[in-house]
């Protein structure tokens, strides 16, 4: 069982992994300045780069959209895995071995080891089963694709491939290519007999399972041969990579546009989601032979960013007996979304498929635009189980739906569907009502609480407030066009950005300083915390990101990634202590215009002691002010 990793590795994970190597993977990075890069950012279609990466600080923020964090956040969002799982990737790829606390334990270096072992032979696989499909003794895998409206090009796009007749083509390849049989047992592609392992998939059109990441992690198989016994779709079985519950088709292609969209399609079939995604309808997913349950519904709400601020699930269902059972299934489930749920289902009983076949690629968008609130369709399915025309299946019905109506999570929509829910039946819509208000009563079915995955809930959302109690302070993004606003962001920048080259003095005066903007204000006070803490500065930026107020995280990854105007090393130093300098000035007019309102608030005949003091104390100032000139000039 894991438990959770210990602070100082996450610390070691964050401050080891080079922030640019690793959104390289995803960006195509330039130069942006001294130890600043910039890209087209990956969370919202742009033309022109916002997107900044400063790898001394291990932050990156987008001018565009407001996205930013550190190495671990941006894995997280770019892949939709947990908090964990990142840290232990980012861990793997640094071949570092994560510590646990309580006694806990999460993936060893040899269990990666095993797991890339597998992940490889599944790539080869693919490769191998794709290059098996262009063979002209694939003619029939070629004419079945044709068949379905399906060229080269789209069949290379979702990697099909065919796994040719035979009982050991795909072992004599993967065994050529130095994998063990141990090996190749651990990975579901092969099956077991008296003679030793041989061949699962045979004589079969080959899709390629994978990941969030892409990496193939198993294959589902089409029967394409009369004289194959076993049954028409066949799947890798359960292996260390592969759990039927935890995947979904076509999630790999889809990710993107599903974050992007807010929307998910969720379809039967593997050539459902290639006419869905050929179709333009690019946020199709479907399930590996199985149901769609609750470790789907956990995938779908990280990719969703499920906070209830919107999106949108769509299941489509054949419109026979065995659709209308799943589609009750999926509304069973409903509730563990914040998202509003549809079904689309084509009238004729004609799936993503077959409707692009038949009418084109049009058709399928269409069927995707005719959804319907699923708790409809659910309503509409009970009622057809009773016979409305005796007053016992109108009864009956009554009871079977209201449960339905009740269920409905927008309490906006319950009087209108009640009123739908009575003329279906007709009925008196306040016996319709008496009958939904009563189910509401009833205690819900027990489930589990919808998870956040990853999605930050604040405090004012979690936390009902108190009466009398005094609001939280909500921060504003301060308006950069007053002078004192903009001298105080543009030292915060040098301090998040370049603490290593702000002399003692200068922190000395930057603790004493009194900020205006009440943002600035909070993250000063962060700054310090921080520092007190003897942070290291590979972990600058975060810790100040932790120390501050939530809704301040944002502001504070722009202000750590902002170019700073110099175009060398000397520059910059100039550069940062001139900013400094000019702050600690600020400071002493505010100071000195405090003192010249106070003195002017005395009366020397009655203060003289007071008056004496303040005097002296502007004389002071005005000395330090001369001071800093000074050194400025020298």
């Amino acid at each position: 069982m894991a438990g959770l990793i210990k602070r100082e590795d996450i610390d070691e994970v964050r401050t080891r992994s080079d922030i640019k190597e690793v959104i390289e993977g995803y960006v195509s990075l330039r130069s942006a300045g001294i130890g600043s890069f910039k890209g087209l950012c990956p969370f919202h279609d742009e033309r022109s780069p916002s997107f900044h990466v400063r790898p001394q600080v291990g932050t990156y923020h987008c001018f565009g959209c407001g996205e930013s964090g550190d190495v671990i956040s941006f894995v997280m969002k770019m892949d939709h895995t947990t908090f964990s799982e990142t840290v232990e990737r980012l861990a793997a790829r640094l071949g570092m071995e994560l510590r646990y606390e309580d006694g806990g334990s999460g993936p060893s270096k040899q269990d990666y080891g095993r797991r890339q072992r597998l992940l490889d032979a599944h790539k080869v696989a693919e490769e191998f089963f794709q290059s098996q499909l262009r063979d002209r003794r694939a003619v029939t895998a070629q004419r079945f694709l044709a068949g379905r409206g399906f060229d080269p090009a789209a069949a290379a796009k979702f990697g099909v491939g065919y796994a040719p007749q035979g009982w050991d083509a795909l072992l004599k390849h993967l065994t050529a290519k130095g994998f063990t049989r141990e090996e190749l047992q651990s990975t579901g592609m092969f099956s077991e007999g008296q003679r030793g392992i041989y061949d699962r998939f045979r004589g079969r059109l080959m899709w390629p399972i994978r990941d969030l990441t892409g990496a193939t992690i198993g294959f589902g198989a089409r029967k394409l041969f009369e004289d194959d016994k076993g049954p028409k779709y066949l799947n890798t079985p359960e292996t260390q990579l592969y759990k039927k519950s935890q995947v979904l088709y076509g999630v790999d292609l889809a990710k993107r546009a599903i974050t992007k969209n807010r929307e998910l399609v969720v379809v039967e079939g593997y050539t459902d989601v290639m006419a869905c995604h050929l179709s333009g309808i690019e946020t199709a997913v479907a399930t590996c032979g199985t149901a769609f349950g609750t470790d789907h519904i956990k995938i779908v709400r990280r990719l969703l960013s499920d906070d209830g601020t919107g999106g949108s699930v769509i299941f489509t269902f054949d419109g026979d007996a065995a659709g209308q059972k799943a589609a009750l299934r999926a509304f069973d489930e409903d509730q563990r979304f914040l998202a509003q749920t549809y079904v689309a289902v084509e009238p004729n009983g004609l799936d993503p498929c077959d409707l692009r076949q038949e009418r084109g690629a049009l058709a399928v968008r269409e069927l995707i635009d005719s959804k319907r609130p699923l708790f409809e369709f659910a309503i509409k399915v009970s009622l057809k189980k009773y016979d409305l025309d005796t007053v016992e299946g109108r009864v009956n019905a009554l009871r079977a739906a209201a449960p339905i109506v009740a269920a409905i999570r927008d309490h906006a929509m319950r009087p209108a569907y009640a009123r739908e829910l009575a003329s279906w039946l007709g009925m008196d819509l306040n016996e319709v009502n008496r009958a939904v208000h009563l189910a509401a009563q009833q205690p819900a079915k027990p489930s589990e609480p919808a998870e956040t995955s990853g999605v930050v809930v604040s405090e004012e959302q979690s936390v009902p407030q108190v009466a009398g109690e005094s609001p939280r302070e909500t921060f504003e993004k301060p308006d950069a066009r007053d002078p004192m606003i903009r001298m105080e962001r543009e030292s915060l920048e040098v301090v998040l950005q370049q603490p290593g080259l702000v002399t003692e003095a200068q922190w000395h005066a930057f603790y004493a300083s009194r900020f205006v903007a009440p943002a600035h204000t909070a993250i000063h006070t962060a700054i310090q915390v921080a520092a007190a803490a003897g942070t290291a500065a590979a972990l600058w930026v975060e810790a100040i990101r932790e120390a501050a107020p939530p809704e301040l995280t944002n502001y504070i990854s722009e202000l750590a990634v902002r170019p700073l105007p110099a175009r060398n090393e000397d520059a910059l130093a100039r550069y940062c202590s001139d900013i400094m300098s000019r702050l600690q000035e600020l400071q002493i007019r505010h100071r000195k215009e405090d003192l010249l309102g106070r003195l002017q608030r005395l009366d020397p005949a009655v203060d003289g002691e007071k008056f004496t003091q303040l005097n002296r104390e502007l004389f002071a100032l005005e000395l330090e002010r001369r001071a800093l000139h000074q050194a400025d000039q020298a």
